[in-house]
C-alpha cells in the first residue's frame, strides 16, 4: 500500500505544485488504483509516473470545488481511449452525477467501460471482503468530506517450520491450512489447523481529508490511522485567514493527528504563498506539535506499512 501524490497545491495550478489529486495504490492488495480528487491536470500528472489509468478502479471526490474536480471529466474520456474496460465507480457529493453527465454529453464523450456514480453521504460508503470506506462531513465552504480507508484485519501467516517439525511436507495440504480447513492425515490423526497459522494481522488506516477547517470530524476519521493526510493551507499564526477561508494551518493539522493517536502526518493542500525554501518551516511548525509530520509534495510517495 503506498500513497502516491500527483497534486498538492492549493486553489489553482502553482509551477511547484499542481491542483490536488491523491493515488493509493493497492496494486499488491487487490491490483488496483484509487484516486482522490481529480483536480485540473492530474492525467498529465499521471503521464510523469508509472501510474496506468486503467488500474483505476474508484475515484473519490471530497467536494465540488475546482481544484479538485475539473481534471475529472479528461481522465475518464483519457482512461476509455487507453482501452480501459473495467468498471469504475466515482463517489462524491451531491451534484456530481450532474457535473459528471453534463461534461461527458456536452463533449459528446461515449466511455467504453461502466461507470457508476455514487452521491454520498456520512457513514459507511464501501465494504467488500478487503476494505471498508467511511466518510465524514468536514467544515468548509461547500460540503466536503474526509474518508477513512480500512483495512481489514489479513489472515496469519503460515508456520511452515512447525508444519515441517510435525512431519507434515510442502503440498496442497498448506493450502488447506491456511484456509482453516479441517485436515485428517493418512493415519487418521485430525488436523488443527489453527495450531499451524500466526496470529492474524491487524490491517492498516489511511484518512485523507478534504478541505476543511479544524473540526471534531477530522479527529474521528483520523483516531489510530497509520497515516493521515490533512490539508495544511496556511502556516502557524494565520490562524485567524484559515477560518475565515475554511482552511487549516499546519499546526492545526498535527493537533489533529496528535489528538486522533495517528501514526503519522502528511501536510498537502499548500498554498503557493510559501516557496519551496519555506516548505521546512512548515514542517518544523507542525513537528513541534506532532513529531511524525511531513509535507506533500507533486510525486512524493509514502510507504504504508504492514503492522507488526
Amino acid at each position: 500500500m503506498e500513497v502516491f501524490f500527483l497534486g498538492t497545491g492549493a486553489g489553482m495550478p502553482a509551477k511547484l505544485r499542481n491542483v490536488t489529486s491523491i493515488a493509493l495504490k493497492l496494486l499488491e492488495e487487490r491490483g488496483a488504483i484509487w484516486l482522490f480528487d481529480c483536480g485540473e491536470a492530474t492525467q498529465h500528472q499521471i503521464l510523469h509516473t508509472s501510474i496506468k489509468p486503467r488500474r483505476i478502479e474508484k475515484i473519490f471526490i471530497t467536494h465540488l470545488h475546482g481544484d479538485h474536480l475539473y481534471g475529472l471529466p479528461g481522465l475518464l474520456a483519457s482512461r476509455s481511449f487507453l482501452g480501459g474496460e473495467s468498471e469504475v465507480t466515482v463517489y462524491g457529493p451531491k451534484g456530481l452525477k450532474e457535473f459528471i453527465e453534463i461534461s461527458l454529453s456536452v463533449s459528446q464523450t461515449y466511455l467504453k467501460y461502466p461507470l457508476k456514480v455514487m452521491e454520498i453521504e456520512e457513514g459507511t460508503i464501501f465494504e467488500d471482503e478487503q476494505f471498508v470506506v467511511e466518510t465524514r462531513l468536514l467544515e468548509h465552504g461547500v460540503p466536503s468530506y474526509g474518508y477513512r480507508i480500512i483495512e481489514k484485519d489479513l489472515p496469519g501467516a503460515l508456520l511452515a517450520e512447525k508444519l515441517e517439525e510435525a512431519g507434515i511436507k510442502p503440498g496442497p495440504i498448506y493450502k488447506k491450512i491456511k484456509n482453516g480447513e479441517a485436515i485428517t492425515l493418512e493415519n487418521g490423526e485430525i488436523l488443527d489447523s489453527s495450531q499451524f497459522i500466526g496470529p492474524a494481522q491487524k490491517g492498516r488506516i489511511v484518512t485523507i481529508l478534504g478541505d476543511t477547517r479544524k473540526c471534531d470530524a477530522a479527529i474521528l476519521l483520523s483516531l489510530d490511522a497509520d497515516l493521515v493526510i490533512h490539508e495544511a493551507t496556511f502556516s502557524k499564526g494565520e490562524e485567524n485567514l484559515a477560518y475565515e477561508y475554511f482552511h487549516s494551518t499546519t499546526v492545526q493539522a498535527a493537533e489533529i493527528a496528535k489528538k486522533a493517536g495517528a501514526k503519522r502526518l502528511c501536510m498537502t493542500h499548500i498554498s503557493s504563498r510559501y516557496d519551496r525554501n519555506s516548505w521546512q518551516t512548515l514542517v518544523a511548525e507542525a513537528q513541534e506539535v506532532f513529531p511524525k509530520s511531513m509535507i506533500a509534495e507533486d510525486f512524493k510517495e509514502v510507504f504504508v506499512p504492514l503492522n507488526k
